[in-house]
């Protein structure tokens, strides 16, 4: 059986779950039963929505709510309320100062691709934000191809009240792909007038060297603490909009508006967790010395080299594995010589010269450095080289042992003349 006959059989037996739960009605919502002789068309039948009409159509609009005493894992939703204005300075590197949090937007889309380009649609925009009721969640639905025109002119008018769009991997994939759609349907992106900050960039900084994986679900687990059940997986997700379209039997779908509407609220989460590290490191509560590892080198990066090395040396009290345990000890090593501290450089790098690791031989080559320029110890320094080239020799290092040869070879009073 092919990969893609694999796929088709894997996706049966997902909608004929799918179609067992959501056949029967229950007493809160009394929703209809569907059959196969009796579709139902009409997403009025199964979501909480309307049809809305724009100067290029029709499309359907569907709104929920996170009450602002309900919890998100280990984040309560009225926690969002109560965000600084200036959470995202540090993150953004500057490029958002002091924006309220009720002006702030949480994009995510479903389509009908996940490769991207002009053939790839995107018949579900869901749009976050912060109200003083909870978290609402807006999603912008095109029941056919013939509505993302009216979709899209919804959605900018949406937009228009705020200053900043958070996105996962939207700078790379949602953006993109939507700007494509706008000018294919001859409208003007609304992107220009929003500061776009991409929470996977800092999550990446921050987990990257924990978790195997920073998808966005995998740190709804693992930082926040929350296990979906029954959740539809994103690669299927085209599939299901097209056996929509082929039936227009919409509870199909509610998984997919259910899946949208998650990761948009597990993003806002998320940024109540991702920027305090770097706005505030101190404050922020770290679970694991990885994560102040993948933070310091951010702070590297942005040239605040005290920041970075402070977080470095605390990271190395966090029991980090060995691999990391040994980068971050030359990373500490690197940074006191930049800033023109090498003799606080000097026991970092014995440590690393003491043991077997990936950075041994290049901790011997810094030594050698050292005590030959620093020191003037030259025989110290020759025993330094030799050590490094025991375990990588090459042409630099033996013209470095010649030349420190020569000048132990010289006795010391001929070196004062």
């Amino acid at each position: 059986m092919s990969d893609f006959q694999e796929q088709l059989a894997h996706l049966r037996k997902r909608i004929a779950r799918i179609d067992r739960k959501y056949s029967r009605p229950t007493a809160k919502k009394q929703l209809p039963i569907a059959t196969r002789q009796q579709p139902l068309a009409n997403p009025e039948d199964w979501l909480h929505g309307e049809e809305i009409a724009t100067a290029h159509g029709v499309h359907y609009e569907t709104e929920r709510l996170y009450e602002r005493q309900r919890r998100h894992g280990s984040v309560g939703i009225v926690d969002l309320e109560g965000l600084s204005h200036d959470l995202l300075d540090a993150i953004s590197n500057g490029q958002i100062r002091g924006v309220p949090p009720e002006k702030w937007c949480f994009l995510d889309t479903e389509t009908t691709g996940l490769a991207g380009g002009s053939g790839t649609y995107a018949f579900l925009v869901g749009v976050g934000r912060i109200t003083p009721q909870g978290f609402r969640v807006r999603q912008f639905f095109m029941r056919d191809f013939g509505e993302e025109a009216s979709q899209l002119s919804a959605l900018t008018e949406h937009l228009k009240q705020f200053d900043v769009m958070i996105t996962y991997n939207g700078r790379t994939f949602d953006q993109p792909l939507l700007e494509t759609r706008f000018r294919m349907a001859r409208q003007r992106p609304p992107f220009s007038s929003m500061e776009h900050l991409d929470l996977l960039f800092g999550a990446r900084r921050l987990w990257n060297l924990r978790f195997d994986s920073c998808r966005l679900v995998e740190l709804e687990n693992q930082i926040l603490g929350v296990e979906r059940q029954g959740d539809l997986p994103g690669e299927l997700i085209p599939y299901v909009y097209f056996e929509y379209v082929r039936t227009h039997e919409i509870f199909r779908l509610l998984p997919v508006f259910h899946h949208n509407a998650i990761d948009i609220l597990t993003l806002a989460c998320l940024t109540a967790i991702v920027p305090r590290a770097f706005g505030a490191p101190h404050q922020a509560e770290f679970s694991h010395g990885a994560e102040m590892v993948g933070l310091a080198r951010w702070w590297r990066q942005a040239e605040q080299h005290e920041n970075a090395l402070a977080l470095f040396r605390q990271a190395i009290e966090k029991n980090l594995s060995d691999d990391l345990l040994f980068r971050t000890l030359w990373d500490i090593a690197a940074l006191e010589k930049k800033l023109g501290r090498e003799h606080a450089a000097v026991p970092v790098l014995t440590d690393l010269a003491a043991s077997r690791n990936p950075w041994r031989a290049a901790a011997f080559v810094e030594l050698a450095k050292y005590y030959e320029r620093r020191e003037r110890n030259y025989a110290l320094a020759l025993e330094m080289t030799r050590s490094a080239m025991e375990l990588e020799s090459s042409e630099a290092l033996q013209r470095r042992a010649t030349r420190l040869e020569k000048r132990v070879s010289v006795p010391k009073t001929s070196r004062l003349i």
